[in-house]
């Protein structure tokens, strides 16, 4: 049985990285009310657009920040299944789980191979379980 890694697909990195945030959309909309032109004030329709775009966007990323924590619970979950299971990797090596590591990004294990130990194999790379 051959399993897939598990990542994060959403859209919350591309937000963070484009510095948008509830203070910084405020600051802007703050801006531009101060700096309006008093003869053509701002439409309240536009306003109210801008403001459940942003609502819609500030869910948006709370519901991605969800579905990544999800993924990553799922993703510890996977590994730990595999402890005291046979695997075999996409590298020919096979051998018993002995060990989950979660010090790094993903989680990695530790299979012992003939008496000797092999750590840091990754879930991606796993081809099979007995």
């Amino acid at each position: 049985m051959a399993l897939d890694p598990i990542t994060n697909t959403t859209g919350a990195a591309n937000l963070q990285a484009a510095g948008i945030s509830q203070q910084d959309f405020l600051k802007i909309l703050l801006t531009q009310l101060t700096d309006q032109d008093p003869l053509k004030p701002m439409d309240n329709t536009q306003f109210v657009a801008q403001l459940a775009q942003f609502s819609q966007l500030e869910q948006t990323q709370q519901l991605s920040d969800t579905v990544h924590n999800s993924l990553t619970t799922q993703t510890a979950s996977q590994a730990v299944s595999l402890l005291g299971r046979t695997i075999t990797t996409n590298t020919g090596l096979s051998g018993l789980v002995t060990a989950v590591d979660f010090s790094g990004a993903t989680p990695t294990l530790t299979l012992n191979v003939s008496g000797s130990s092999s750590s840091g194999i990754a879930l991606s790379s796993i081809i099979g379980t007995k």
